[in-house]
């Protein structure tokens, strides 16, 4: 049976209806377009007015009447004024339209992605914050991620810069190993590659993450701004301290936060014990400690590894030797065990007899020694004393004599250092790549921030004596002997050498208790790079 057509009535009145839709829809696009500046200063008139009524209602019922009198006053000098009226309502009609016109609307939640990504965060916390038992869960699977992330940021590529995470008071955030685990679940889902910072905050039980930018690597060897005493180990995150000291970059002019270490008769950490990979910057730092200190002190250095990373510094000015094998090490050693006795004893025999210690026994004396445990199994294969035996007199008394000892040495060969350094030296760096086990064993305290793979030559922790631990990035000081050296970084480490002096010595100058001082022969300086 064939289907009879529908009536005349019912298919042309659909499109009848449709074509009016539009046209009505067309009429009021161009209405709106046309009232479109009315439309906007009306709106700007509207906001003028509420804020106006706002700052009468906070205005003190005592001083109205002085701003009615302000008003009349302003209204009346319009009035006089030629065109007043007519440029006072071209004013108004003008912060009107200023007031009310179209703004970019402000994204107040996070996109499609963005939300995904920490619904995705939300449901692999729960396993570790929920429990069965809980009435009331924060996290349970299925919920709403928005009751337990109360403030989140995003970059560009859509990773979670900022999280600030609300959890259930029965977790244990006391416990090192649970944090440990949030920790590495948030890196983990966040991104891995950036460095992060954990805040926890027990007491609101709330743990904050943010990204940290990395520090930066623009800072080379110079002078820099310090009180006495006082050397630049590196640079650290701005407000992680207290003080800043202005520096020159790359990039020019500028105040960095200083990670300062105290050294003399008032330093609770007067030594200090650097470890880290091979390339990771030690002896960098310990060139750059050296010229900070030679303008003040003299600086005895002992080269373990003997790659000659120190022959910028043979023959200075204040350089009392540049030892690289075990004779030379041994002789120096011993002759700065001795020279700490001597100015010991200097120094009671003049307070005894109520004069001021000796001005040779209040200049500094450094000592710094690079992988001293190779020395230390040349010794054992010849049947030598270990160079390290020979700290214990500047390590523990070195404080009250104005001796400083440093000690670098790569984290796989910590086990061979002699005990009296690793108990004496309380102020301590590692730098490199290391595991948070590796940085928490040398440091005595985990690192608040997750260590990288990947880091730049300087770049680790430190931290003195109980203070917290500290993301550091040490000054580029690099050998200027070294073809791979910029040309920057050469001149900038040939500018702080002092000038070199030659001087003929059977010993390192100085004065051994009981005998007369050493006769120095002539001193011929010259003041070549």
């Amino acid at each position: 049976m064939a289907r009879r057509p529908l009536p005349r009535i019912l298919t042309s009145g659909s499109d009848r209806i449709a074509r009016g839709r539009e046209l009505a829809r067309t009429a009021a696009d161009s209405t709106t377009d046309v009232l479109q500046p009315l439309i906007t200063v009306g709106r700007g008139l509207r906001l003028l007015a509420a804020a106006g009524r706002r700052k009468w209602a906070a205005t003190p019922k005592e001083r109205r009447g002085p701003a009615l009198f302000l008003v009349a006053a302003c209204v009346l000098a319009i009035g006089i004024v030629p065109y007043g009226p007519p440029l006072a309502l071209v004013s108004v009609m003008a912060a009107a339209a200023w007031r009310g016109r179209a703004r970019t609307p402000v994204r107040t939640g996070p996109d499609e992605t963005e939300a995904a990504r920490l619904k995705a965060l939300y449901e692999a916390l729960v396993p570790y914050f929920a429990v069965p038992d809980d009435p009331s869960p924060l996290f349970v699977h299925g919920g709403a991620w928005d009751t337990a992330f109360d403030s989140y940021a995003f970059d560009a590529n859509g990773r979670p810069t900022r999280l600030r995470v609300s959890y259930p008071p029965y977790f244990p955030d006391g416990d090192p190993e649970a944090r440990a685990r949030i920790e590495r679940l948030l890196h983990a889902k966040s991104g891995r590659g950036r460095e992060y910072l954990f805040d926890w905050d027990e007491e609101a039980n709330r743990l904050v993450m943010t990204v940290l930018t990395p520090l930066p690597t623009t800072i080379a060897a110079q002078r820099f701004v310090t009180g006495p005493g006082e050397s630049v180990l590196g640079f650290t995150d701005d407000g992680a301290v207290r003080r800043t000291v202005p520096v020159v970059a790359d990039d020019g002019p500028r105040d960095a936060s200083p990670v300062l270490w105290r050294t003399g008769p008032r330093s609770a950490e007067p030594h200090l014990l650097i470890a880290g990979r091979p390339g990771s910057g030690a002896t960098g730092l310990l060139r750059s400690l050296a010229l900070q200190a030679l303008p003040y002190g003299d600086v005895l250095i002992v080269e373990g590894a003997g790659n000659g990373e120190f022959a910028c510094l043979t023959g200075r000015a204040g350089v009392l030797a540049v030892e690289c094998g075990l004779s030379g090490a041994l002789a120096g050693l011993e002759w700065a065990a001795r020279e700490t006795e001597r100015r010991l004893i200097a120094a009671d025999q003049a307070l005894q007899s109520g004069h001021p210690a000796p001005g040779d026994t209040r200049r500094p004396l450094w000592i710094l020694l690079d992988r001293p445990s190779a020395l230390g199994h040349l010794a054992a294969a010849d049947g030598r004393p270990d160079p390290q035996a020979l700290l214990a007199m500047p390590l523990r008394h070195g404080r009250a004599a104005q001796v400083t000892v440093v000690v670098a040495e790569q984290l796989d060969s910590l086990d061979a250092l002699d005990g009296d350094v690793l108990a004496h030296t309380r102020a301590r760096i590692v730098l490199g790549p290391a595991a948070p086990a590796q940085v928490a064993a040398v440091l005595g305290a985990p690192p608040h921030t997750t260590p990288t793979p990947d880091v730049p030559p300087g770049r680790g922790y430190a931290r003195l004596g109980t203070g917290p631990v500290l993301r550091i990035q040490v000054p580029a000081t690099p050998d200027p002997y070294d073809d791979a050296t910029s040309e920057a970084h050469r001149r900038a480490v040939l500018d702080l050498l002092p000038p070199r002096q030659r001087v003929t010595l059977d010993k390192p100058p100085g004065r051994t208790p009981g005998k007369e001082p050493v006769e120095h022969a002539p001193v011929a300086v010259s003041t070549e790079g």
